[in-house]
């Protein structure tokens, strides 16, 4: 897996870069801003690029805006971006992009080397891994008149595990079901959401989205 690195802190970096390399990545260029990351891809596409929401030089949203940006311009480009705290804009924004091969996790998690590393290449490969807690704090904050009411508790368990890019097959092994059973609650939730029968994977997405927007 060959990867960029756009992170401010130089530690964190540092740190970063020593992880991959020891999990036998290839780190292609490790940036401090969202520019320079920028620039590291136009000369360079890696598999996958590990991003800071925040970044110089004011610190707001520039490695969002770099993220996106890179997602229009690089479509099966890995994107994973880190954030110190859950900011629901940023992971609804990075979403809407697209969410193949895209992640949105909180620091905290790097310090689980093995799964932070195991959910990098999940995203190198085109998978999608949303963090546990961005997923509780949506729940929290639904809308008073939220298209999920029509769910069943089941149904919002196995659409909170879509949301973090699950299979069919992981979802039943975390709730103890079998695929058949995974399968019948996911078009159910297809159904009350109102998804016409598009292509099974636009639909997913979509199903997804409309989670991570109820508040």
């Amino acid at each position: 897996m060959r990867l960029m690195i756009a992170e401010d802190s130089v530690l964190l970096r540092e740190g970063l870069s020593g992880i991959f390399t020891r999990f036998g990545c290839e780190v292609v260029a490790a940036v401090g801003s969202a520019e320079e990351l920028l620039h590291a891809v136009a000369r360079e596409v890696p598999d996958v690029v590990v991003v800071d929401v925040r970044m110089p030089p004011s610190f707001r949203d520039e490695g969002l805006r770099a993220a996106i940006r890179l997602r229009g311009d690089h479509p099966e480009l890995g994107i994973l971006v880190l954030s110190q705290y859950v900011e629901e804009a940023a992971a609804g924004e990075l979403l809407e992009a697209g969410m193949r091969g895209v992640g949105y996790l909180l620091k905290d998690r790097i310090g689980a080397v093995t799964q932070f590393v195991e959910d990098v290449r999940r995203v190198a490969d085109g998978g999608t891994v949303i963090d546990p807690d961005v997923i509780h704090q949506l729940l929290v904050h639904q809308r008073a008149h939220d298209p999920l009411d029509a769910l069943s508790p089941r149904e919002r368990e196995v659409l909170a595990l879509v949301a973090e890019g699950r299979s069919n097959g992981a979802i039943a092994q975390r709730l103890f079901l079998s695929e058949a059973a995974v399968a019948k609650h996911v078009t159910s939730v297809y159904t009350k959401l109102n998804l016409g029968p598009d292509a099974e994977d636009h639909r997913r997405v979509l199903a997804a989205l409309t989670f991570l927007r109820s508040r």
